[in-house]
């Protein structure tokens, strides 16, 4: 079973950028998606963006829409999160999940059931 390790939080100002990775271990990402998750102070969990690996498709959260970009590097087993012009509101605790190898379909936050523990940003004004 594949067990995943986030990695690359940190404390950054406003306006900043961070690349946070995901790291595969145990076996390759088989899954027909990924995605990340955040956890903001005092908030539910959200899910921030998703890639569809089979066919390269990616979602993201209108909130991150246009200043995050999630990426795949299937050689390295290492899923990442580009995260610029972070604010405020980005603080968080950042979590990769990813669907079973068994499950060929379906929509990215209801099939995915391997997480990993999470870093955490901290954006200050």
């Amino acid at each position: 079973q594949v067990q995943l390790a986030e990695s690359g939080g940190g404390s950054v100002q406003a306006g900043g950028s961070l690349r946070l990775s995901c790291a595969a271990s145990g076996s390759p990402f088989n899954t027909h998606c990924i995605a990340w998750f955040r956890q903001r102070p005092g908030k539910e969990r959200e899910w921030v963006a998703d890639i569809y690996t089979r066919v390269g498709v990616k979602y993201y959260a209108d909130a991150v829409k246009g200043r995050f970009t999630i990426s795949l590097d299937n050689a390295k087993n290492t899923l990442y999160l580009q995260m610029d012009s972070l604010n405020v509101d980005d603080t968080g605790l950042y979590v990769c999940a990813a669907a079973p190898s068994t499950v060929l379909s379906g929509k990215c936050t209801d099939t995915v059931d391997t997480w990993g523990r999470g870093t955490l940003v901290a954006v200050s004004s």
